[in-house]
């Protein structure tokens, strides 16, 4: 009798102890995406990216609005140098000139001023470096007993002119004229003096003048 209680009991310890057995190696063969340590290295190394991420987009986005600035910077360099301004008068050496039988482009050639090198003193026109808003004048000195004509023009166009007609009289006329104008780069601005028509030549008395008032 004894003996079989002590068998059915080894025999039960044996079962319970295979299941456990069995449990545990089942368990222990169960694959785990990572091992706990290198999961939480994992996680770290992945919201370092996502920082990195944003770090660099915040830095591309700061080098495109300095590159902007440069630029900008850059213009109002460019705009703060350009200076223009210019004054000529005839020459001559206090003769007249004119009358002609057609109208004529009138050369200053007697430089006063001429910042920009913008006015040439070989054709008498200004040639207009940028974009802008500029000044001209014209004044002339004439004598009465011929009509004095002068045209003020752009490019091919007639902008203002001054003129006075002739006089017994009076044995001397001046006049003048002055005009605000909008140009374009390379556009040109100069004097014609009418045909049969004359002006007073001289380093002093008959001039043409311009500036730049704001660039464009």
């Amino acid at each position: 009798m004894k003996s079989t209680i002590l068998l059915f009991v080894s025999l039960f310890c044996g079962l319970t102890l295979a299941q456990v057995n069995t449990t545990e190696t089942e368990r222990n063969r169960t694959p785990r995406p990572c091992f706990p340590d290198m999961c939480d290295v994992l996680e770290q190394i992945g919201a370092l990216q996502q920082k990195l991420s944003s770090v660099e987009a915040r830095l591309e986005n700061s080098e495109t609005r300095l590159a902007d600035s440069e630029t900008q910077i850059q213009e109002l360099k460019n705009k703060a140098i350009t200076k223009v301004m210019f004054s000529a008068a005839t020459g001559g050496g206090d003769s007249t000139i004119g009358p002609f039988d057609t109208d004529t482009t009138l050369i200053f050639t007697r430089v006063i001023t001429n910042i920009g090198d913008a006015y040439s003193p070989s054709t008498g026109i200004f040639y207009a470096p940028v974009a802008g808003d500029y000044y001209f004048t014209i004044f002339y000195h004439a004598g009465g007993e011929k009509e004095a004509k002068l045209f003020l023009c752009k490019n091919d166009d007639l902008v203002v002119k001054t003129s006075d007609h002739i006089t017994q009289s009076d044995g001397a006329d001046n006049g003048g004229n002055a005009v605000f104008l909008r140009l374009q780069q390379r556009d040109q601005v100069y004097v014609r003096m009418a045909k049969n028509s004359h002006v007073w030549g001289s380093d002093f008395h008959t001039t043409f003048s311009g500036f730049l008032v704001s660039q464009l």
